[in-house]
């Protein structure tokens, strides 16, 4: 989840929580029982903001760990990848040496018999 989502989320509870509360000031009932009711709306508004915490915090941390691995599979596969070029690019430069050093040798028999 982003933090978009985020925000959303919890300017969708304070909204909530405001209209609750102004409409329990407003509305026509003893101060003692008002008042239970906001601490009652503040307790479940405070579990809903955790729960929905444990449920951010548990997304997020599933969506890491699924980017960790993806990215060390790619690094892999990447390393392994340059790895293989990287050893028949010594295979072919290893052969062609050899072929100089024929050529040279070559040379040499050549340059003794004339």
């Amino acid at each position: 989840m982003g933090n978009k989502t985020g925000n959303t989320i919890l300017a969708l509870l304070t909204g909530t929580a405001l209209g609750v509360g102004l409409g329990l000031l407003y509305a026509p009932q003893s101060g003692e029982k008002t008042r239970k009711q906001l601490r009652d709306e503040a307790d479940h508004l405070q579990e809903n903001l955790n729960k929905k915490y444990k449920e951010t915090s548990s997304h997020l941390s599933a969506f890491s760990e699924e980017a960790k691995k993806s990215i060390e599979e790619k690094l892999d596969k990447t390393f392994s990848n340059a790895s293989t070029k990287a050893d028949g690019m010594l295979s072919k430069l290893e052969s062609e040496l050899d072929q100089l050093k024929k050529k040279n040798s070559n040379l040499q028999e050549e340059l003794k018999n004339k």
